[in-house]
Protein backbone atom coordinates (compact mmCIF):
# COMPACT_ATOMS: atom_id res chain seq x y z
CA UNK A 1 0.00 0.00 0.00
CA UNK A 2 1.30 3.51 -0.82
CA UNK A 3 0.38 6.65 0.28
CA UNK A 4 0.58 10.36 -1.06
CA UNK A 5 -0.45 13.62 1.22
CA UNK A 6 -1.33 16.98 0.41
CA UNK A 7 -4.79 19.27 -0.34
CA UNK A 8 -6.78 16.59 -2.02
CA UNK A 9 -9.33 18.22 -4.64
CA UNK A 10 -12.80 16.77 -4.72
CA UNK A 11 -14.51 17.78 -8.31
CA UNK A 12 -17.32 15.76 -6.90
CA UNK A 13 -18.00 17.27 -3.42
CA UNK A 14 -16.11 20.89 -4.68
CA UNK A 15 -13.95 20.64 -1.42
CA UNK A 16 -10.31 21.39 -1.16
CA UNK A 17 -9.07 19.48 2.08
CA UNK A 18 -5.85 18.28 4.10
CA UNK A 19 -5.03 14.80 4.12
CA UNK A 20 -3.60 11.18 2.80
CA UNK A 21 -4.56 8.84 0.28
CA UNK A 22 -4.04 5.23 0.86
CA UNK A 23 -3.72 3.71 -2.53
CA UNK A 24 -2.05 0.53 -4.24
CA UNK A 25 -3.98 -0.32 -8.13
CA UNK A 26 -7.17 1.71 -6.51
CA UNK A 27 -7.41 4.44 -3.92
CA UNK A 28 -8.44 2.42 -0.86
CA UNK A 29 -8.90 5.12 2.18
CA UNK A 30 -8.87 8.93 2.26
CA UNK A 31 -8.04 10.02 5.53
CA UNK A 32 -8.80 13.96 5.88
CA UNK A 33 -6.91 15.96 8.26
CA UNK A 34 -3.60 18.08 8.94
CA UNK A 35 -0.27 17.22 6.84
CA UNK A 36 3.16 19.71 6.70
CA UNK A 37 2.96 19.00 2.98
CA UNK A 38 1.46 21.88 0.95
CA UNK A 39 1.66 20.12 -2.72
CA UNK A 40 -2.18 19.70 -4.51
CA UNK A 41 -3.34 16.52 -5.82
CA UNK A 42 -6.15 16.39 -8.20
CA UNK A 43 -7.57 14.00 -10.51
CA UNK A 44 -5.31 13.37 -13.73
CA UNK A 45 -6.45 14.98 -17.17
CA UNK A 46 -8.26 13.28 -19.86
CA UNK A 47 -8.25 14.97 -22.94
CA UNK A 48 -11.64 14.38 -24.88
CA UNK A 49 -10.41 14.05 -28.52
CA UNK A 50 -7.18 13.23 -30.14
CA UNK A 51 -5.74 12.14 -32.98
CA UNK A 52 -2.34 10.75 -31.54
CA UNK A 53 -1.20 10.32 -34.94
CA UNK A 54 -0.99 13.81 -35.07
CA UNK A 55 1.92 14.12 -32.54
CA UNK A 56 3.93 12.10 -35.32
CA UNK A 57 4.09 9.41 -32.41
CA UNK A 58 3.02 6.13 -31.59
CA UNK A 59 0.85 5.92 -29.08
CA UNK A 60 3.63 4.24 -26.76
CA UNK A 61 5.78 7.50 -27.09
CA UNK A 62 2.90 10.14 -27.22
CA UNK A 63 2.12 8.59 -23.49
CA UNK A 64 5.97 9.21 -22.90
CA UNK A 65 5.17 12.38 -23.19
CA UNK A 66 1.72 13.42 -22.29
CA UNK A 67 1.99 11.78 -18.27
CA UNK A 68 4.62 14.86 -17.77
CA UNK A 69 1.50 17.01 -18.03
CA UNK A 70 -0.75 15.16 -15.89
CA UNK A 71 -2.65 13.53 -18.56
CA UNK A 72 -3.87 9.74 -17.56
CA UNK A 73 -6.10 9.22 -20.47
CA UNK A 74 -7.38 10.52 -23.90
CA UNK A 75 -10.25 9.89 -25.89
CA UNK A 76 -8.80 8.98 -29.51
CA UNK A 77 -9.50 8.58 -33.04
CA UNK A 78 -7.08 6.66 -35.04
CA UNK A 79 -8.73 7.92 -38.47
CA UNK A 80 -5.34 9.01 -39.65
CA UNK A 81 -4.06 5.36 -39.70
CA UNK A 82 -7.43 4.45 -40.22
CA UNK A 83 -7.20 5.98 -43.52
CA UNK A 84 -3.92 4.76 -44.52
CA UNK A 85 -4.23 1.03 -43.35
CA UNK A 86 -7.85 0.89 -42.58
CA UNK A 87 -8.36 -2.03 -39.58
CA UNK A 88 -4.82 -3.41 -39.67
CA UNK A 89 -4.07 0.54 -38.46
CA UNK A 90 -6.80 0.61 -36.26
CA UNK A 91 -5.28 -2.60 -34.38
CA UNK A 92 -2.16 -1.41 -34.31
CA UNK A 93 -2.78 1.61 -32.18
CA UNK A 94 -4.77 0.12 -29.79
CA UNK A 95 -2.00 -3.01 -29.30
CA UNK A 96 0.63 -0.20 -28.81
CA UNK A 97 -1.25 1.46 -26.49
CA UNK A 98 -2.03 -0.98 -24.45
CA UNK A 99 2.13 -2.18 -23.87
CA UNK A 100 2.08 1.02 -21.68
CA UNK A 101 -0.12 1.78 -18.45
CA UNK A 102 -1.30 5.17 -19.99
CA UNK A 103 -5.35 4.79 -20.82
CA UNK A 104 -6.34 5.09 -24.28
CA UNK A 105 -9.70 5.01 -25.73
CA UNK A 106 -9.93 4.46 -29.25
CA UNK A 107 -12.95 5.07 -31.48
CA UNK A 108 -14.01 2.77 -34.47
CA UNK A 109 -13.24 5.54 -37.20
CA UNK A 110 -16.33 6.43 -38.58
CA UNK A 111 -15.04 8.14 -41.80
CA UNK A 112 -12.57 6.43 -44.15
CA UNK A 113 -12.46 7.72 -46.50
CA UNK A 114 -13.75 11.23 -45.03
CA UNK A 115 -15.09 11.82 -48.08
CA UNK A 116 -15.64 10.26 -51.80
CA UNK A 117 -13.90 13.19 -53.66
CA UNK A 118 -10.00 11.95 -52.73
CA UNK A 119 -8.20 8.83 -52.50
CA UNK A 120 -7.58 6.85 -49.10
CA UNK A 121 -5.58 3.72 -48.32
CA UNK A 122 -8.25 2.25 -46.86
CA UNK A 123 -12.02 1.78 -46.62
CA UNK A 124 -13.86 0.83 -43.19
CA UNK A 125 -17.55 -0.14 -44.04
CA UNK A 126 -20.44 -0.54 -41.82
CA UNK A 127 -19.54 -4.08 -41.75
CA UNK A 128 -15.85 -2.99 -40.54
CA UNK A 129 -17.32 -0.55 -37.48
CA UNK A 130 -19.73 -3.92 -36.10
CA UNK A 131 -16.55 -5.19 -35.64
CA UNK A 132 -14.29 -2.57 -34.24
CA UNK A 133 -16.82 -1.45 -32.00
CA UNK A 134 -17.52 -5.21 -30.76
CA UNK A 135 -13.69 -4.83 -29.79
CA UNK A 136 -13.25 -4.60 -25.59
CA UNK A 137 -11.14 -1.48 -25.95
CA UNK A 138 -13.37 0.77 -28.44
CA UNK A 139 -15.86 2.13 -26.63
CA UNK A 140 -17.54 4.87 -29.24
CA UNK A 141 -17.81 5.74 -32.73
CA UNK A 142 -15.41 8.53 -34.01
CA UNK A 143 -16.39 12.09 -35.32
CA UNK A 144 -19.01 11.87 -37.58
CA UNK A 145 -17.59 14.16 -40.26
CA UNK A 146 -19.80 13.56 -43.34
CA UNK A 147 -22.46 15.82 -42.02
CA UNK A 148 -23.95 15.77 -45.41
CA UNK A 149 -24.27 12.24 -45.28
CA UNK A 150 -25.90 12.22 -41.87
CA UNK A 151 -28.65 15.01 -43.08
CA UNK A 152 -29.60 13.43 -46.26
CA UNK A 153 -29.52 10.19 -45.04
CA UNK A 154 -26.64 8.34 -46.71
CA UNK A 155 -26.65 4.64 -46.65
CA UNK A 156 -23.69 3.74 -44.87
CA UNK A 157 -23.65 6.62 -42.75
CA UNK A 158 -26.99 5.94 -41.14
CA UNK A 159 -25.68 2.33 -41.26
CA UNK A 160 -22.83 2.78 -39.13
CA UNK A 161 -25.07 5.24 -36.86
CA UNK A 162 -27.72 2.80 -36.18
CA UNK A 163 -25.05 0.07 -35.37
CA UNK A 164 -23.41 2.33 -32.61
CA UNK A 165 -26.62 3.01 -30.99
CA UNK A 166 -27.93 -0.70 -31.12
CA UNK A 167 -24.31 -1.81 -29.53
CA UNK A 168 -24.84 1.28 -27.09
CA UNK A 169 -22.17 3.24 -27.86
CA UNK A 170 -21.43 7.30 -27.91
CA UNK A 171 -21.02 9.05 -31.51
CA UNK A 172 -18.89 11.92 -31.31
CA UNK A 173 -19.21 14.65 -34.35
CA UNK A 174 -17.57 16.97 -36.17
CA UNK A 175 -19.94 19.90 -37.70
CA UNK A 176 -17.70 23.32 -38.46
CA UNK A 177 -19.76 26.20 -38.54
CA UNK A 178 -23.01 24.47 -39.17
CA UNK A 179 -26.09 25.93 -37.58
CA UNK A 180 -29.72 25.88 -37.40
CA UNK A 181 -31.84 23.08 -39.34
CA UNK A 182 -29.19 21.19 -40.50
CA UNK A 183 -27.30 21.38 -37.57
CA UNK A 184 -30.55 19.99 -35.57
CA UNK A 185 -30.84 17.72 -37.63
CA UNK A 186 -27.26 16.34 -37.49
CA UNK A 187 -27.81 16.79 -33.58
CA UNK A 188 -31.24 14.96 -33.92
CA UNK A 189 -29.24 11.66 -35.47
CA UNK A 190 -27.93 10.90 -31.58
CA UNK A 191 -24.57 12.32 -32.34
CA UNK A 192 -23.77 14.04 -28.85
CA UNK A 193 -20.47 15.80 -29.43
CA UNK A 194 -18.62 18.42 -30.94
CA UNK A 195 -15.02 19.82 -31.17
CA UNK A 196 -15.05 22.07 -33.90
CA UNK A 197 -17.42 25.57 -32.70
CA UNK A 198 -14.93 28.28 -33.67
CA UNK A 199 -17.50 31.02 -32.31
CA UNK A 200 -19.25 31.62 -28.76
CA UNK A 201 -22.41 31.73 -30.56
CA UNK A 202 -22.45 28.56 -32.38
CA UNK A 203 -21.33 26.49 -29.54
CA UNK A 204 -24.70 27.99 -27.15
CA UNK A 205 -26.99 26.93 -30.26
CA UNK A 206 -25.34 23.43 -30.13
CA UNK A 207 -25.74 23.47 -26.45
CA UNK A 208 -29.12 24.29 -26.52
CA UNK A 209 -29.78 21.09 -28.84
CA UNK A 210 -28.27 18.67 -25.91
CA UNK A 211 -24.66 18.76 -27.92
CA UNK A 212 -21.88 18.99 -25.50
CA UNK A 213 -18.75 21.02 -26.48
CA UNK A 214 -15.17 20.19 -26.11
CA UNK A 215 -12.99 23.15 -26.49
CA UNK A 216 -10.00 22.53 -28.94
CA UNK A 217 -6.80 23.99 -28.69
CA UNK A 218 -4.52 22.50 -30.54
CA UNK A 219 -1.09 22.99 -32.47
CA UNK A 220 -3.22 24.84 -35.51
CA UNK A 221 -6.63 25.19 -34.12
CA UNK A 222 -7.31 27.25 -31.38
CA UNK A 223 -10.48 28.09 -29.76
CA UNK A 224 -10.07 28.45 -26.41
CA UNK A 225 -9.97 32.29 -26.55
CA UNK A 226 -13.51 31.96 -28.32
CA UNK A 227 -15.32 29.61 -26.18
CA UNK A 228 -13.65 29.51 -22.16
CA UNK A 229 -16.64 31.65 -21.06
CA UNK A 230 -19.25 28.37 -21.81
CA UNK A 231 -17.11 26.73 -18.96
CA UNK A 232 -18.86 28.80 -16.53
CA UNK A 233 -21.75 29.03 -18.07
CA UNK A 234 -22.88 25.37 -18.90
CA UNK A 235 -20.09 23.53 -16.98
CA UNK A 236 -21.80 20.15 -17.06
CA UNK A 237 -21.74 20.45 -21.34
CA UNK A 238 -18.25 21.27 -21.66
CA UNK A 239 -14.76 19.40 -22.14
CA UNK A 240 -11.07 20.48 -23.15
CA UNK A 241 -9.30 18.56 -26.09
CA UNK A 242 -6.33 18.94 -28.31
CA UNK A 243 -7.21 17.12 -31.43
CA UNK A 244 -4.14 17.85 -33.34
CA UNK A 245 -0.94 18.16 -30.96
CA UNK A 246 2.30 18.51 -32.71
CA UNK A 247 5.70 16.70 -30.99
CA UNK A 248 7.21 19.99 -30.10
CA UNK A 249 4.41 21.17 -28.72
CA UNK A 250 3.65 18.27 -26.65
CA UNK A 251 6.90 18.64 -24.61
CA UNK A 252 5.78 21.85 -23.70
CA UNK A 253 2.08 21.13 -22.49
CA UNK A 254 -1.07 19.32 -23.29
CA UNK A 255 -4.62 20.30 -21.35
CA UNK A 256 -2.39 21.08 -18.38
CA UNK A 257 -1.98 24.50 -20.11
CA UNK A 258 -5.81 25.00 -20.89
CA UNK A 259 -6.70 24.33 -16.82
CA UNK A 260 -3.89 26.91 -16.15
CA UNK A 261 -5.44 29.47 -19.03
CA UNK A 262 -9.25 29.09 -17.60
CA UNK A 263 -8.07 29.90 -14.05
CA UNK A 264 -6.49 32.75 -15.70
CA UNK A 265 -9.58 33.64 -16.79
CA UNK A 266 -11.15 33.85 -13.78
CA UNK A 267 -12.77 30.72 -14.21
CA UNK A 268 -14.51 28.45 -11.22
CA UNK A 269 -11.58 25.97 -10.53
CA UNK A 270 -13.75 23.46 -10.03
CA UNK A 271 -15.57 23.65 -13.09
CA UNK A 272 -12.50 23.94 -14.53
CA UNK A 273 -11.19 20.44 -13.55
CA UNK A 274 -14.56 19.30 -14.53
CA UNK A 275 -14.13 20.22 -17.85
CA UNK A 276 -10.35 18.45 -17.74
CA UNK A 277 -11.74 15.14 -16.33
CA UNK A 278 -15.28 14.57 -14.95
CA UNK A 279 -17.41 15.26 -18.00
CA UNK A 280 -14.87 13.16 -20.31
CA UNK A 281 -14.65 10.20 -17.95
CA UNK A 282 -18.65 10.06 -17.55
CA UNK A 283 -19.83 11.24 -20.99
CA UNK A 284 -17.54 7.74 -22.80
CA UNK A 285 -17.62 5.48 -19.01
CA UNK A 286 -14.46 5.48 -18.99
CA UNK A 287 -12.70 3.21 -15.87
CA UNK A 288 -10.53 6.33 -15.11
CA UNK A 289 -10.28 7.65 -11.49
CA UNK A 290 -11.89 10.79 -9.74
CA UNK A 291 -9.88 10.41 -5.98
CA UNK A 292 -12.94 8.98 -4.65
CA UNK A 293 -12.38 6.02 -2.94
CA UNK A 294 -12.57 2.96 -5.05
CA UNK A 295 -11.83 4.70 -7.74
CA UNK A 296 -8.47 3.38 -9.63
CA UNK A 297 -5.52 5.19 -9.14
CA UNK A 298 -5.20 7.95 -11.20
CA UNK A 299 -4.10 11.55 -10.40
CA UNK A 300 -1.30 13.62 -10.64
CA UNK A 301 0.18 15.76 -8.05
CA UNK A 302 0.68 19.64 -8.40
CA UNK A 303 2.51 22.20 -6.99
CA UNK A 304 -0.33 25.07 -6.88
CA UNK A 305 -3.65 25.54 -8.34
CA UNK A 306 -3.08 28.36 -10.44
CA UNK A 307 -0.07 27.44 -12.90
CA UNK A 308 -0.39 23.72 -12.60
CA UNK A 309 3.21 22.65 -12.88
CA UNK A 310 3.32 18.26 -12.64
CA UNK A 311 5.18 16.88 -10.04
CA UNK A 312 4.12 13.68 -10.60
CA UNK A 313 1.42 11.71 -12.27
CA UNK A 314 0.01 8.27 -11.44
CA UNK A 315 -1.96 5.93 -13.58
CA UNK A 316 -3.49 2.98 -11.52
CA UNK A 317 -1.50 3.13 -9.05
CA UNK A 318 2.03 3.48 -10.74
CA UNK A 319 4.04 6.63 -10.50
CA UNK A 320 4.27 7.13 -14.25
CA UNK A 321 6.40 10.43 -14.16
CA UNK A 322 7.63 12.12 -11.54
CA UNK A 323 9.37 15.33 -11.67
CA UNK A 324 9.99 16.00 -15.41
CA UNK A 325 11.31 12.49 -16.16
CA UNK A 326 8.55 10.07 -18.18
CA UNK A 327 9.32 6.20 -16.71
CA UNK A 328 6.83 5.04 -19.40
CA UNK A 329 9.45 2.91 -21.17
CA UNK A 330 9.82 2.44 -25.22
CA UNK A 331 7.83 0.04 -26.97
CA UNK A 332 9.89 -1.74 -29.77
CA UNK A 333 7.60 -1.86 -33.02
CA UNK A 334 8.17 -2.86 -36.48
CA UNK A 335 6.63 -0.34 -38.74
CA UNK A 336 3.97 -1.00 -40.80
CA UNK A 337 2.81 1.55 -44.24
CA UNK A 338 1.12 1.80 -47.82
CA UNK A 339 3.02 3.59 -49.70
CA UNK A 340 3.47 3.35 -53.89
CA UNK A 341 3.96 6.15 -55.91
CA UNK A 342 7.07 7.68 -58.49
CA UNK A 343 9.34 10.24 -58.09
CA UNK A 344 7.54 13.25 -59.86
CA UNK A 345 9.22 15.78 -62.23
CA UNK A 346 9.28 19.32 -62.09
CA UNK A 347 7.08 19.71 -65.46
CA UNK A 348 4.37 18.51 -63.56
CA UNK A 349 3.57 21.15 -61.51
CA UNK A 350 3.09 23.61 -64.69
CA UNK A 351 -0.47 25.03 -64.91
CA UNK A 352 -1.15 26.59 -68.47
CA UNK A 353 -3.03 29.92 -68.24
CA UNK A 354 -6.38 29.06 -69.32
CA UNK A 355 -7.11 32.39 -67.68
CA UNK A 356 -5.21 34.66 -65.51
CA UNK A 357 -8.59 35.07 -62.91
CA UNK A 358 -8.10 32.34 -60.45
CA UNK A 359 -9.51 31.01 -57.20
CA UNK A 360 -7.44 31.15 -54.37
CA UNK A 361 -7.47 29.00 -50.82
CA UNK A 362 -7.20 31.79 -47.67
CA UNK A 363 -5.97 30.27 -44.78
CA UNK A 364 -5.54 31.84 -41.38
CA UNK A 365 -3.66 31.29 -38.73
CA UNK A 366 -5.23 29.35 -36.15
CA UNK A 367 -8.32 28.05 -37.92
CA UNK A 368 -8.76 24.91 -39.71
CA UNK A 369 -11.34 26.47 -41.76
CA UNK A 370 -10.15 28.33 -44.83
CA UNK A 371 -11.71 31.09 -47.49
CA UNK A 372 -11.63 31.21 -50.95
CA UNK A 373 -11.27 34.59 -53.04
CA UNK A 374 -10.88 35.72 -56.37
CA UNK A 375 -7.06 36.60 -57.43
CA UNK A 376 -5.59 37.84 -60.83
CA UNK A 377 -2.01 36.30 -61.84
CA UNK A 378 0.05 37.31 -64.44
CA UNK A 379 1.27 34.32 -67.06
CA UNK A 380 4.57 33.74 -68.11
CA UNK A 381 5.61 32.44 -71.32
CA UNK A 382 1.89 31.01 -70.99
CA UNK A 383 1.96 29.00 -67.09
CA UNK A 384 0.72 30.66 -63.75
CA UNK A 385 3.48 30.50 -61.38
CA UNK A 386 3.51 31.74 -57.32
CA UNK A 387 3.35 35.38 -56.76
CA UNK A 388 5.41 35.83 -53.39
CA UNK A 389 4.78 39.95 -53.95
CA UNK A 390 1.29 38.63 -53.53
CA UNK A 391 1.26 36.15 -50.98
CA UNK A 392 0.00 33.76 -53.50
CA UNK A 393 1.75 30.49 -53.33
CA UNK A 394 1.23 26.90 -55.53
CA UNK A 395 -0.14 24.01 -53.59
CA UNK A 396 0.31 20.68 -54.67
CA UNK A 397 -1.37 17.27 -53.61
CA UNK A 398 -0.03 14.08 -54.65
CA UNK A 399 -1.19 10.74 -54.68
CA UNK A 400 0.87 8.42 -52.35
CA UNK A 401 -1.29 4.83 -52.92
CA UNK A 402 -0.55 5.08 -57.02
CA UNK A 403 0.87 7.33 -59.69
CA UNK A 404 -1.23 9.79 -61.07
CA UNK A 405 -0.64 13.32 -61.82
CA UNK A 406 -0.59 15.74 -58.84
CA UNK A 407 -3.36 18.11 -58.48
CA UNK A 408 -2.76 21.50 -58.06
CA UNK A 409 -4.22 25.04 -57.13
CA UNK A 410 -3.25 28.39 -55.21
CA UNK A 411 -3.17 29.50 -51.96
CA UNK A 412 -2.74 32.99 -49.62
CA UNK A 413 -0.93 33.79 -46.18
CA UNK A 414 1.31 31.08 -45.80
CA UNK A 415 4.43 33.69 -46.27
CA UNK A 416 7.07 31.63 -47.47
CA UNK A 417 9.73 34.15 -49.74
CA UNK A 418 11.47 31.30 -51.12
CA UNK A 419 11.43 27.78 -51.20
CA UNK A 420 8.87 24.72 -50.19
CA UNK A 421 7.57 22.89 -47.63
CA UNK A 422 5.59 19.19 -47.72
CA UNK A 423 3.93 16.76 -45.62
CA UNK A 424 2.42 13.71 -46.27
CA UNK A 425 0.38 14.49 -42.59
CA UNK A 426 -2.08 15.60 -44.55
CA UNK A 427 -5.90 15.14 -43.07
CA UNK A 428 -7.72 12.57 -43.85
CA UNK A 429 -5.95 10.21 -46.42
CA UNK A 430 -2.28 11.44 -46.00
CA UNK A 431 -1.54 12.16 -49.46
CA UNK A 432 1.44 14.41 -49.75
CA UNK A 433 0.26 17.69 -49.84
CA UNK A 434 3.35 20.57 -50.55
CA UNK A 435 3.24 24.63 -50.71
CA UNK A 436 6.22 26.59 -52.40
CA UNK A 437 7.05 29.27 -54.44
CA UNK A 438 8.67 27.85 -57.31
CA UNK A 439 8.34 24.44 -58.62
CA UNK A 440 11.87 23.56 -58.32
CA UNK A 441 11.94 23.79 -54.53
CA UNK A 442 8.24 21.71 -54.47
CA UNK A 443 9.19 18.89 -56.55
CA UNK A 444 12.32 18.55 -54.45
CA UNK A 445 10.12 18.28 -51.23
CA UNK A 446 7.52 16.12 -52.65
CA UNK A 447 10.45 13.97 -53.30
CA UNK A 448 11.96 13.82 -50.55
CA UNK A 449 9.00 12.01 -48.91
CA UNK A 450 8.50 9.77 -51.61
CA UNK A 451 11.90 8.52 -51.39
CA UNK A 452 11.36 7.93 -47.18
CA UNK A 453 7.92 6.94 -47.67
CA UNK A 454 6.50 9.07 -45.42
CA UNK A 455 7.40 12.37 -43.93
CA UNK A 456 7.69 16.16 -43.37
CA UNK A 457 10.27 18.01 -45.34
CA UNK A 458 11.65 21.02 -46.53
CA UNK A 459 13.68 22.08 -49.75
CA UNK A 460 15.34 25.48 -50.96
CA UNK A 461 18.07 26.72 -53.48
CA UNK A 462 20.33 26.70 -49.86
CA UNK A 463 19.30 23.06 -48.37
CA UNK A 464 16.91 20.43 -48.16
CA UNK A 465 15.61 18.54 -44.72
CA UNK A 466 12.99 15.83 -43.70
CA UNK A 467 11.70 14.09 -40.75
CA UNK A 468 11.13 10.45 -41.72
CA UNK A 469 7.90 8.80 -40.80
CA UNK A 470 8.16 5.17 -41.96
CA UNK A 471 4.49 4.17 -39.51
CA UNK A 472 2.08 4.26 -42.08
CA UNK A 473 4.06 7.69 -43.41
CA UNK A 474 2.64 9.69 -40.56
CA UNK A 475 4.36 8.91 -37.57
CA UNK A 476 7.75 7.27 -36.28
CA UNK A 477 8.63 4.96 -34.19
CA UNK A 478 11.86 6.32 -32.24
CA UNK A 479 11.84 8.29 -28.90
CA UNK A 480 9.43 11.03 -28.60
CA UNK A 481 11.97 13.41 -27.47
CA UNK A 482 14.47 12.57 -30.59
CA UNK A 483 11.42 13.36 -33.17
CA UNK A 484 9.80 16.23 -31.23
CA UNK A 485 13.73 18.36 -31.59
CA UNK A 486 13.74 17.44 -35.31
CA UNK A 487 10.58 18.36 -35.86
CA UNK A 488 11.32 22.20 -34.19
CA UNK A 489 14.19 21.96 -36.25
CA UNK A 490 12.33 21.72 -39.38
CA UNK A 491 9.24 23.93 -38.24
CA UNK A 492 12.19 27.06 -37.75
CA UNK A 493 13.73 26.24 -41.16
CA UNK A 494 9.95 26.63 -42.07
CA UNK A 495 9.54 30.00 -40.41
CA UNK A 496 13.04 31.02 -41.72
CA UNK A 497 11.65 30.82 -45.19
CA UNK A 498 9.21 33.24 -44.76
CA UNK A 499 6.31 31.78 -42.98
CA UNK A 500 4.49 33.99 -40.41
CA UNK A 501 1.93 31.04 -39.35
CA UNK A 502 2.22 29.38 -35.79
CA UNK A 503 2.43 26.26 -36.99
CA UNK A 504 2.86 25.87 -40.96
CA UNK A 505 3.34 22.57 -41.21
CA UNK A 506 0.30 21.63 -39.64
CA UNK A 507 -1.66 24.23 -41.06
CA UNK A 508 -0.89 22.65 -44.62
CA UNK A 509 -1.97 19.07 -43.47
CA UNK A 510 -5.63 20.64 -43.36
CA UNK A 511 -5.48 22.60 -46.44
CA UNK A 512 -6.48 18.63 -48.12
CA UNK A 513 -9.40 18.31 -45.19
CA UNK A 514 -12.54 18.55 -47.33
CA UNK A 515 -14.79 18.03 -44.97
CA UNK A 516 -14.03 21.86 -43.43
CA UNK A 517 -14.88 24.49 -45.28
CA UNK A 518 -14.32 26.15 -47.40
CA UNK A 519 -12.45 25.91 -50.47
CA UNK A 520 -9.60 22.81 -50.23
CA UNK A 521 -7.24 20.69 -52.19
CA UNK A 522 -7.76 16.76 -52.47
CA UNK A 523 -5.30 14.51 -55.33
CA UNK A 524 -8.64 14.76 -57.58
CA UNK A 525 -8.89 18.46 -57.44
CA UNK A 526 -10.06 22.01 -55.57
CA UNK A 527 -13.10 21.42 -53.79
CA UNK A 528 -15.49 23.43 -52.40
CA UNK A 529 -16.60 22.32 -48.99
CA UNK A 530 -19.65 24.42 -48.17
CA UNK A 531 -21.21 22.78 -51.76
CA UNK A 532 -19.53 19.95 -51.33
CA UNK A 533 -18.38 19.72 -54.86
CA UNK A 534 -15.28 20.36 -57.01
CA UNK A 535 -14.94 23.74 -58.22
CA UNK A 536 -12.66 24.73 -61.26
CA UNK A 537 -9.20 26.74 -60.57
CA UNK A 538 -10.27 29.46 -62.95
CA UNK A 539 -13.00 31.85 -62.47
Amino acid sequence: MQTVSGNIVDVIAKTIRKGTIHFDTAIRRIEYGDTASEQFIIPGFVDAHVHVESSMLIPSEFARLAVLHGTVATISDPHEIGNVLGKQGVRFMIDNGKQTPFKFYFGAPSCVPATNFETAGATISPKDIEEILSWPEVNYLAEMMNYPGVVYGDSDVMEKIAIAHRMGKVIDGHLPGIRGEMMQKYVAAGISTDHECFTLEEALEKIAEGMKIIIREGSAAKNFEALWTLIDQHPEMVMFCSDDKHPNDLVVSHINELAKRAVAKGCDLFKVLRAASKNVIEHYSMEVGLLQNGDPADFCIVNDLTDFKVKATVINGEYVAENGKSHIQPVSVEPLNNFSCDRIAADELKIAAESEQIKVIVVEDGQLITKQQKASLIAQNGYLEADIEQDILKLVVVNRYTTEKPAIAFIKNFGLKSGAIASCVAHDSHNIIAVGTNDESLTEAINLIIEHKGGVSLASEEHSSIVALPVAGIMSHLDAYEIAAAYDKIDKEAKALGSTLKAPFMTLSFCALLVIPELKLSDKGLFDGKEFKFVPLFN
